[in-house]
């Protein structure tokens, strides 16, 4: 796990106060640690063109850029001139030791973006736009100083953003570089210390970024057991019975002991699933909603869900009227796609937004929800899954664009169940469930538009 932040001027500011480090010195060792980075994939002699802004983060570039000019072919590019202090300075020193600076942007080896830093916060002006338009469309590999060009700090993008191949970010991870809109702009992300280790500069937040190591499987660990020492699901099985049977095969392949259906109908279903008109009493979780429909009625559902089980609730039941009710219920967890999301934000009367809007603020709906309801878990799908949990907010960043199938969710939520099932709280269920998801996609082999949910399901055995 590693922490995000939402800005990090205050942590800088601590290295001066605290640290008494300068300002001058956290700036050479972020364009050392952009140096290393260069030096460690391009042979000496390779072209550099370095497009630097007016203020610090241009610094940052100018400092490269004199770093570099020993071994490299590098050119320096200020289309808007060194304005602040600091990156007149730098200036002033690498034209002393001969780097050169351009007004045109050529082909190069490699191009570094050094012009907006995590200050930016406006929309590009015409020029600005066309400069990073050209950028794009060169064919070298682009590098990032810090974020990308064009990322504000809540995520949001400028159209004409720059897209890096690789991001060298200082001192600490951004929270906006884990938004769903920049996760084809950020390329592979390189955290530098800034003249202290990267545990001092942080200090703690409540945005964590997940990594794959930190996925703790379900493993039996103890020889006398049996299938009932392992939980049972139960899952409403609504209209729609193959998203049912999705997440119940996903749940039996993730160590669930038990796993039964619950329908009205006589169903024609796998045989390692079993199903039942009513709730076993044996049963330790109930996922619901996927493919639910108009199977049940209310009172129907109520009989079904009137208990102090663990709920998994998905899809149709984010439409359902008995919502508001269910999330006053402990040991939730909420698993909505945006457009569900925007139906969960509205029955809590907490924003009345369309789907496209929850995108743009992915962070700030999951927390104005957490903050309306601190006893459940949510799980907000999307290119980058965000679950808040126990006052503190998870971003899972390994998805890709393989898991855009039908019935990709229904197998997430049937891997909540099963840790549920198991005896995990949902805190810890929504992260490794969600953990498990994306790598049991990481781990297909085919191409990207060829996986289906039971390409998911076959290689959660293989985690």
């Amino acid at each position: 796990m590693q922490y995000l932040f939402e800005e990090v001027a205050s942590l800088d500011r601590r290295c001066y106060e605290q640290f008494h480090l300068s300002e001058e010195l956290l700036m050479e060792h972020a364009a050392d640690a952009m140096a290393d980075y260069i030096s460690m994939r391009f042979e000496p002699g390779s072209s550099v063109l370095i497009v630097c802004g007016p203020g610090n983060n241009g610094a940052d570039g100018v400092v490269l850029g004199r770093l570099l000019h020993e071994h490299h072919d590098v050119r320096l590019m200020l289309p808007y001139g060194a304005k602040s202090p600091m990156c007149a300075l730098q200036l002033r020193r690498a034209e002393a030791i001969g780097v050169p600076v351009t007004t045109a942007v050529t082909e190069h080896d490699l191009v570094v973006d050094a012009l907006f830093g995590t200050g930016f916060g406006r929309p590009f002006d015409p020029e600005t736009a066309a400069l990073m338009q050209t950028l794009n469309t060169l064919s070298a590999f682009k590098l990032a100083c810090d974020v990308p060009s064009g990322l504000h700090t809540d995520g949001t993008l400028e159209p004409e953003s720059f897209r890096a191949d690789a991001t060298v970010t200082m001192g600490a991870l951004k929270r906006g570089m884990f938004s769903d809109a920049a996760k084809g702009y950020l390329g592979e992300v390189v955290v530098a210390d800034l003249g202290v280790a990267r545990e001092i500069y942080e200090g703690e937040s409540d945005w964590i970024l997940l990594d794959t190591e930190d996925l703790i499987l379900p493993f039996r660990d103890r020889p006398d057991t049996h299938k009932g020492s392992y939980g049972h699901l139960g899952l409403i099985c609504g209209e729609k019975e193959g998203a049912a049977v999705i997440a119940g095969s996903a749940a039996l392949r993730f160590g669930a002991g038990l796993v039964t259906l619950l329908s009205n109908e006589q169903l024609k279903i796998p045989y390692e699933l079993m199903q039942s008109h009513t709730l076993p009493a044996t049963v330790t979780a109930i996922a619901a909603g996927m493919g639910l429909g108009q199977e049940f009625s209310e009172d129907e559902l109520h009989a079904l869900l009137d208990n102090e089980l663990p709920l998994v609730v998905d899809a149709d039941l984010f439409a359902h009227p008995m919502l508001p009710e269910l999330l006053e219920r402990g040991r939730i967890v909420l698993t909505p796609h945006p457009r569900e999301f925007t139906r969960l934000l509205a029955a809590c009367g907490i924003a009345d937004v369309d789907a496209a809007e929850v995108q743009r603020h992915r962070f700030r709906y999951v927390e104005a929800f957490a903050r309306a309801y601190p006893g459940a878990v949510l799980l907000l799908k999307g290119a980058n899954v965000i679950i808040a949990a126990e006052g503190r907010f998870y971003v899972n960043p390994h998805g890709s664009n393989l898991l855009a199938k039908g019935g990709s969710g229904d197998v997430l939520a049937g891997l909540i169940g099963a840790l549920l099932a198991q005896g995990y709280t949902p805190h810890d269920a929504a992260i490794h469930a969600s953990l498990a998801h994306t790598a049991a996609a990481a781990a297909f082999e085919g191409n990207n538009y060829a996986l289906t949910p039971i390409d998911l399901i076959e290689r959660l055995a293989l985690l």
